[in-house]
C-alpha cells in the first residue's frame, strides 16, 4: 500500500477526535462504545487544545486522505510517567490496520521525539490489544501494570531506535 507519513497541519487537528475514538481498544466480541465517550475528561486530555509547544503529531496519508495518526504530548493520561515524558497515542481507521502503517507511524514518532531531545516516551495499552507486540518490538517495556493494561516506556536517548 502506497502511503506517506507527514506532520499534521493545523487545519487538520480536528481529525484527532476521529483517531481518539478509533484508538479505543474493543476486545473481540464486545461492542464499540458510543462516540460520545471521547468527551470524557480522561480522554479529552489527549486532544484538547492540541498544538501546544510540546505537542507532536504525524499522520499517514493515502491519496490525500488521512488514514492514521500518532500523536504525543506531555499530559496526565493513562500512560503518564512524569512531566518530561510525552505520552503517545497511535490510531488507524479500521480498514488500514495490520498493514504496517501503524508500525511506521510509531517508528517515525519515536525518531521525532528523540530528535527533539526527549529521553523517553510512554503509553498505556490494554493487555489484550494486539499492538502490545508492536510496542515491545519498538523497544517499549512495561514499567507498571494494572488489572487490564500495561503502562509502557521506551528509552529514546543512548540507543539506536528500531
Amino acid at each position: 500500500m502506497d502511503y506517506q507519513i507527514r506532520e499534521i497541519r493545523e487545519n487538520e487537528y480536528p481529525v484527532l477526535s476521529d483517531f481518539l475514538y478509533e484508538a479505543i481498544f474493543v476486545p473481540e466480541g464486545m461492542e464499540k462504545a458510543p462516540r460520545s465517550i471521547i468527551q470524557r475528561p480522561e480522554l479529552q486530555v489527549y486532544i484538547a487544545d492540541f498544538g501546544k509547544v510540546d505537542d507532536s503529531c504525524l499522520v499517514a496519508e493515502i491519496k490525500e486522505q488521512i488514514v492514521g495518526a500518532v500523536w504525543a504530548r506531555i499530559m496526565n493520561d493513562y500512560g503518564h510517567l512524569d512531566e518530561e515524558t510525552p505520552s503517545l497515542a497511535v490510531s488507524l481507521y479500521e480498514g488500514y490496520r495490520h498493514l504496517g502503517i501503524g508500525t511506521e507511524l510509531l517508528r517515525a514518532m519515536l525518531h521525532l521525539l528523540k530528535d527533539k531531545g526527549y529521553k523517553q516516551a510512554s503509553l498505556s495499552v490494554q493487555k489484550a490489544n494486539y499492538a502490545v507486540k508492536m510496542y515491545r518490538k519498538a523497544g517499549f517495556e512495561a514499567v507498571d501494570e494494572k488489572e487490564e493494561e500495561y503502562i509502557m516506556a521506551c528509552r529514546l536517548q543512548g540507543r539506536d531506535l528500531w
